[in-house]
Parts: C-alpha cells; sequence; structure tokens
C-alpha cells in the first residue's frame, strides 16, 4: 500500500494510491486504527503534504560503502546519527530555499523510514512490526557550514532542507531498493540500499537504545555516493524503486 497526506479544498486528509493515480481517502490514525472511505479523487486534484508529522527526524551519515569508498574514508564501527528539526520538512513539489548564509548547497538523495508504533530499547528482529513504510528523503546540507562549523546541526537545519514524500510505502524490502537521483534531469546518485553499510533494522534499533522513537518520526538512512552541488534554478528528482519520485526545485532566497 502507499499512504500519502494532502490538502484538498483547504482540508487535510490521508489517503491511499489506487490504480490509475486515483487516491482513496483514508479516515482514523493511519499509524493504528483507520479504514477507506468511499471518497476519491485524483491525485492531478491535490497539494501534496508532507506524509507523516514526526516529532524528530535522525539521520545517518556515512552510511553506504560506495560513498566511503568515494571520499576515502573509514568504515564505521557503529552508526554516526544526527538530527534535522521537523520545521526543515517540506514536501512534494514545495521549494528549496538556497539560503543567503551558505554558498555551496548539496543534495544527498535517502531513504527514510516511517516509525509505526511508540518504541525504545528494541532488538533488531523486532523492527519490522515496527515500521509503518518507507519513503523518498533528500538531506538537503549547507555543505561550507558543515565544514566551517565542524558540526552539522546549522549546515542540515535551515527550512525546506528535509523535502520528504511522496508516499510511504508499505510492503517493500527496504534492504534491496534501487535508489537514483536526478537534477534537471541528469543521473547524478545510483545506487541500491544492498550498499548500506548499517541496514534498517540494525540502524532502528541502535537510535531506539538511544531515544523512545514515536509514531511518524523519520529515520533517514544515509546517501550513496554521487553527492553533488545544487543551484538556484535545479529541479530534483529522488526516486526509490517500489515508493515513488520526489520532486523540489531550488529557489534562491532572494525570490
Amino acid at each position: 500500500m502507499k499512504y500519502l497526506r494532502f490538502l484538498q479544498n483547504g482540508n487535510v486528509r490521508y489517503g491511499l494510491l489506487e490504480k490509475d493515480n486515483i487516491i482513496r481517502e483514508v479516515v482514523g490514525d493511519i499509524f493504528n486504527n483507520h479504514k477507506s472511505t468511499e471518497n476519491v479523487c485524483s491525485l492531478s486534484g491535490i497539494t501534496f503534504l508532507p506524509p507523516c508529522v514526526p516529532t524528530k527526524i535522525i539521520a545517518v551519515g556515512l552510511n553506504y560503502f560506495d560513498h566511503a569508498n568515494e571520499f576515502q574514508m573509514k568504515i564505521p564501527d557503529e552508526p554516526l546519527i544526527f538530527m534535522k528539526p521537523p520545521s526543515a520538512i517540506i514536501a512534494h513539489n514545495d521549494n528549496i530555499i538556497y539560503p543567503k548564509m551558505s554558498k555551496q548547497l548539496d543534495y544527498e538523495a535517502e531513504l527514510a523510514v516511517i516509525i509505526k508504533n511508540r518504541i525504545k530499547d528494541i532488538e533488531p528482529e523486532d523492527v519490522f512490526k515496527n515500521v509503518l513504510g518507507y519513503t523518498c528523503f533528500n538531506d538537503v546540507t549547507a555543505r561550507d557550514l558543515q565544514k566551517k562549523d565542524e558540526q552539522w546541526t546549522r549546515a542540515k537545519s535551515f527550512d525546506t532542507f528535509a523535502p520528504i514524500g511522496p508516499f510511504i510505502s508499505t510492503d517493500l524490502n527496504p534492504d534491496n531498493l534501487q535508489i537514483k537521483l536526478y537534477k534537471n534531469g541528469q543521473l547524478m546518485q545510483d545506487s541500491s540500499t544492498g550498499n548500506m553499510i548499517f541496514k534498517v533494522d540494525k540502524i532502528v534499533s541502535f537510535i531506539s537504545k538511544i531515544m523512545t522513537l514515536f509514531p511518524g518520526d523519520i529515520i533517514a538512512t544515509g546517501t550513496p555516493s554521487g553527492v553533488g552541488q545544487l543551484e538556484a534554478g535545479d529541479k530534483i528528482d529522488v526516486e526509490i524503486k517500489g515508493i515513488g519520485i520526489l520532486k523540489n526545485t531550488v529557489l534562491s532566497e532572494k525570490e
């Protein structure tokens, strides 16, 4: 199934994507009790919203073998995690704003995990029953500020630096998904989640032993090789097989 959250006639709704780009409205809590209704509409008649409302976004750095090899970096012994604020989230078709404070903005295509239940201190074998599904994510980064600060908070936290969507797909094996990023139609990143250093079950378990995770929380699982720069006017597509394509355009803060 593919869930989405959208705006229609001024109302926030949840839905399920059906064939021929038809959405069937869902009422209730998509993380627990919900049901499909008889109300349907077309994808062309809605405005996409971020597919969930998290209490936090936890991201993993340096989690692909090809990315580590690309920069000749040592393979980490355990997941390297950092956080992005929920205020950074934007949806499919929203604009990424290039802030005046930065002179180098980078894209990072990632698979995001959407947590289903409140969890703490779980083992890897218990992870997947506590995951609602997966979606596309772009860990937009002000690379010059990351290098300047020698830590990642400012560089990762600007408004619009967490594009996510368009759907939460529930029926996937997250350990073998093709992940691509296109910039202005040109393929820039092309890899598989099979190249992850730490798989989804290990990542979620590891994070749960540090902090409580809540329904709707987002875990971004790292980016493969091919990271590069963004410029105002760029059109960015993050595509993950089985989920869809997350589309965003970069605009200058001056505009």
